[in-house]
């Protein structure tokens, strides 16, 4: 549904509360309190079978018998007669109810069953129930029973607690900081946490937005929801349950890697969300996020009038990974003419301890003006020879007359007063400088930004292209699959793992199941003719970490050695196993690769996010080490080299002394290659590689575990319904023949196709750029292309067409949903030179029959009057054509599915 009728409930004309009670301590009694003291301006009612009046206030007996139709219903009855309500509300025509009630079960015949089947009857939308309520400071609606309404600000919170939400505002109030809404959602009956970033994230009057998180109940619609909020402006959360242990005992080491808060880390990340650890984090992050935007870097000025404090703000600048900006010689020339000679000559700029206001914005004057660092914190260690209230007033003042000189874009400055009074934190507050308790807050707030200037950086990156030569065998990995499931088993046994690491081309030592002593000697003798020597292993689908049970012989190199090894193994293994069922033993080449890096990579399955694919240091204390990073599926190179890049093991990558660096990219390959057959075979439950040996030759599979089952649907929609993120839609690939025998190639757009979109650009005239982006294109910047080629599938699709004899880009078609996933809006480019010959129409047909595929009920677009030829095409196509009543030169084309 998402957006769909929120701002009725979010920004209502009218309102009517039901189930307010006469009892002074009560929750209906606490709503209806604030919503009169909050000073709503719409048309109210009160609904309450019992009583004519509470509190001063006329009531009736029923939502009949208002006279309007409130948009927006609060419900604080008991739970049984929710139902009844949401029904009379639908009957009325209103557009959603607010339920603050508690109590409404789950499951069949429950309150909670009925509430919703009557919502649905009239297309309501419900956000509850079990929640504290909401604040819209800026309709001054408080339907909630919070002590205090915010002030009116730019910031959002949608919390799924309620006593999270109440002592946001009581800090806020504290500090000065208004929201632009706060959204307690409870139990989410229907609004849930996408629903409402959909619609903050639309919202101009948001800034950024806060989550308060507890879980996330389809990961899918929020991972797509978050991703695009979070490239419009910033998203922080704090989510709590982070030592939590997995309610599942993992069966391999990838399993056990993947605790589910890590998975969440890297949904966030995936989606471009800032994590923060608590909720004073949060706090900071709100003061930072509220007042100021984000740097263009990472390096922070710090004025002072301590050198202690500046050190320390140093010291977890550099930790937190922050740059100490350098002073540009102009500006220390500047800083030596006004401050006096004891001053610390370097950053920080520590202007001693007599400073006064005229020092501190002396001195900040000329740091603002400095090219060599990108924001400024100003710190203030209060004395008795100087007031600190005055030197905020100076710092305040100065900062003022900045940015009203650098309105399009002004460095940010952030302060903490140590031992500030609240006169001095209101007086920075009003200014709108980011102020905190301590030099340590203060930074992490600077990073704040700075992350988030990061976050939004990775959202556009443009990916290396994939090799050509990828192409796996998925028909017979899944023949491989399905005859284990056939069979009854839930491990494959390790000669299939090997033909399955080969149907996605990674390399995996030479290996041979042997069911007994006598088959592992003759499996190691043919052996012997390529490998000087082998390995044995047990082979037990119940004995995960194999050394643990003297279950590996390294270096044998005789069939007599080898006997006797598969011997003592297998006996080793049924004294201290008798439970464990022994399948017999693996035979393997050994390989000996001195300065090879042992790892791990792997897919795990998480209950919430379905596949996650794993990397880290590999080997037998894998779990000790405990080395990994996780990232959600699909990967591509530039994602797989981020995954790496986030482990201690990445450094050991690299070259150093005289071990050279492994061929990084190729681990990269294999990663990538993991997530493709998580994407093709749903029924791998687990799926680890350890170890994967890699040095500056080569990737090496040693050794693996599979686990498989009957797949489980996790994700509604199209693609891999294991993966929370949609892939890339191969299924719509397409090779079309048109006019004159002309061959084109149609594919799904990827992030990868920037430059090719680039090159295709110069090959369109002005006059059809202008038709298509209804002005003249000079430029297209990076930023530009990014937003058009990093597409969310779940969300907007786009076709590219190419030449297949010469491999060049010819057209383009774009279709992206509306915020309720019933229309969509198409736009359509092709190359000026290749008009004419039945392209467009073949890209519309495609698109058209795309969003037929999707559920979309309608395809709409708007185009120039102009632009006679898209217009008799859209017509042929069925399009209905009117004149837009708005815009004189434009033309609204539709047509219905």
């Amino acid at each position: 549904m998402s957006t769909y009728r929120l701002k009725n409930l979010l920004s209502p004309q009218s309102v009517a509360l039901v189930g307010a009670s006469a009892r002074p301590v009560s929750v209906g009694r606490a709503v209806l309190e604030n919503i009169r003291s909050a000073g709503f301006k719409g048309r109210f009612g009160l609904v309450n079978p019992r009583h004519a009046e509470i509190g001063g206030v006329a009531s009736v007996k029923s939502l009949d018998r208002l006279d309007f139709v409130p948009e927006l219903v609060v419900v604080t009855a008991p739970a049984r007669e929710v139902p009844d309500i949401i029904d009379q509300a639908g009957r009325r025509g209103s557009a959603g109810a607010l339920i603050v009630s508690a109590g409404l079960g789950h499951g069949p015949g429950s309150v909670h069953e009925a509430a919703i089947a009557a919502a649905r009857k009239y297309g309501m939308r419900l956000i509850g129930p079990n929640c504290l309520g909401i604040m819209m400071p800026g309709v001054s609606l408080n339907a909630s029973f919070a002590a205090h309404m915010p002030a009116a600000g730019n910031l959002a919170l949608i919390s799924q607690s309620g006593a999270i939400a109440a002592g946001m505002v009581d800090w806020a109030a504290q500090r000065g900081v208004g929201f632009s809404g706060i959204v307690s959602i409870g139990d989410q009956i229907d609004v849930d946490i996408a629903d409402l970033l959909d619609y903050f994230a639309m919202d101009h009057k948001t800034r950024a937005i806060l989550l308060y998180i507890e879980a996330i109940k389809d990961a899918r619609k929020f991972l797509s929801a978050a991703r695009a909020a979070a490239r419009v402006k910033p998203v922080v959360v704090v989510k709590s349950g982070r030592m939590a242990q997995g309610a599942k005992a993992a069966a391999t080491h990838t399993g056990a890697l993947a605790g589910a808060d890590a998975v969440y880390d890297a949904a966030f990340r995936r989606a471009g969300v800032l994590r923060v650890s608590d909720l004073r984090e949060l706090f900071d992050c709100a003061e930072t996020l509220g007042r100021v935007g984000s740097p263009t870097g990472k390096r922070l000025a710090i004025l002072t009038n301590g050198g202690g404090i500046g050190v320390l703000a140093v010291d977890r600048l550099v930790e937190l990974g922050g740059i100490p900006a350098s002073i540009s010689a102009d500006a220390r020339k500047k800083l030596d003419d006004v401050l006096p000679p004891t001053w610390s000559g370097a950053n920080p700029v520590d202007i001693v301890g007599d400073a006064d206001a005229s020092r501190y914005a002396a001195a900040l004057e000329v740091l603002l003006a400095d090219p060599d660092n990108d924001a400024v914190l100003v710190l203030n260690v209060q004395t008795a020879i100087a007031s600190a209230a005055d030197i905020a007033i100076a710092v305040t003042e100065l900062v003022g007359k900045y940015r009203e000189q650098h309105r399009s874009w002004a460095k940010p400055v952030l302060a903490a007063w140590v031992g500030a009074d609240q006169t001095i934190i209101q007086t920075l507050s009003d200014a709108r400088i980011p102020n905190y308790p301590t030099e340590d807050d203060a930074v992490r707030g600077f990073m704040h930004l700075v992350r988030h200037r990061e976050v939004v950086e990775e959202l556009s990156q443009v990916p290396p292209a994939m090799p050509d030569t990828f192409v796996p065998d998925a028909r017979a990995a899944r023949q491989i699959v399905a005859a284990a499931i056939a069979d009854g088993r839930k491990w494959l046994e390790p000669v299939e793992i090997k033909h399955l690491l080969e149907a996605y081309d990674i390399a995996m030592v030479s290996t041979h199941a042997a069911a007994d002593v006598e088959q592992a000697v003759t499996y190691a003798n043919e052996m012997f003719a390529q490998s000087a020597t082998v390995v044995l292993k047990i082979m037990s689908r119940d004995i995960t970490h194999k050394s643990d049970v003297g279950g590996v012989v390294l270096n044998l190199t005789t069939p007599d050695a080898v006997r006797a090894a598969a011997t003592d193994i297998l006996a080793r293994a049924r004294k201290l196993r008798p439970e464990a069922r022994i399948e017999g033993v693996i035979v393997q080449a050994m390989v000996v690769k001195a300065k090879a890096r042992e790892l791990i990579l792997g897919i795990a399955d998480d209950p919430t996010f379905g596949a996650v694919v794993v990397f880290g240091r590999g080997g037998t204390a894998v779990e000790i080490i405990n080395d990994k990073a996780l990232a959600l599926p699909p990967l591509d190179l530039q994602l797989a080299r981020d995954l790496i890049d986030r482990t201690r093991v990445s450094r050991l990558l690299k070259a150093y002394r005289d071990v050279p660096a492994v061929k990084q990219d190729a681990v990269a390959m294999v990663l990538v290659k993991l997530a493709q057959m998580a994407a093709d075979l749903p029924e791998i439950r687990e799926f680890d590689i350890n170890p994967l040996l890699a040095d500056e030759t080569c990737v090496t599979a040693v050794d693996a575990r599979v686990a498989i089952g009957p797949p489980q649907r996790k994700f509604a929609g199209s693609g891999p319904a294991n993966f929370a993120v949609r892939a890339y839609p191969s299924q719509w690939e397409r090779h079309l023949k048109l006019k004159d025998d002309w061959r084109i190639f149609v594919r799904p757009l990827r992030p990868e196709d920037e430059p090719t979109i680039h090159e295709f650009l110069r090959h369109v005239t002005a006059h059809d750029l202008r038709l298509r982006f209804f002005a003249p294109m000079k430029e297209f910047t990076h930023e530009f292309i990014a937003r058009l080629t990093q597409l969310d599938y779940a969300r907007a699709m786009a076709f590219i067409a190419f030449d297949e004899a010469s491999g060049e880009m010819v057209g383009v078609v774009r279709l992206h949903s509306d915020s309720v996933y019933e229309s969509g809006e198409y736009a359509i480019l092709l190359r000026s030179d290749l008009k004419g010959r039945g392209l467009g129409w073949a890209l519309m047909q495609l698109m058209i029959d795309y969003a037929r595929s999707e559920g979309l009920k309608a395809i709409s677009g708007d185009v120039l009057k102009e632009n006679t030829v898209m217009l008799e095409m859209c017509r042929q196509l069925g399009f209905e054509v009117k004149p837009d009543p708005t815009e004189p030169d434009i033309c609204d084309v539709r047509l219905k599915l």
